[in-house]
């Protein structure tokens, strides 16, 4: 998958990849090649993970300063 549809891949669709993929290296059964292939692609999901996780933060985060921002201006009042 290139990285132009990853970037279409939600949070869940990645997570339930990453899944998968750990599922099927721990079975065993690949040959080294593919084993390779499941490892990079668990890492190339992992880190689209990574990037929502770090969104949502951001998100929170924003939020949260926002929030208190406000409740200081009501106190001043």
């Amino acid at each position: 998958m290139s990285s132009k549809a990853e970037e279409t891949l939600s949070y869940e669709q990645a997570r339930d990849e990453l899944i998968e993929t750990v599922r099927r290296l721990e079975a065993g059964g690949t040959s080294l090649e593919e084993s390779l292939a499941l490892w990079e692609r668990g890492e190339e999901l992992a880190k689209v993970c990574r990037r929502w996780l770090e969104g949502a933060r951001a998100r929170l985060d924003a939020a949260l300063a926002e929030e208190e921002k406000g409740e200081g201006a009501e106190e001043e009042d």
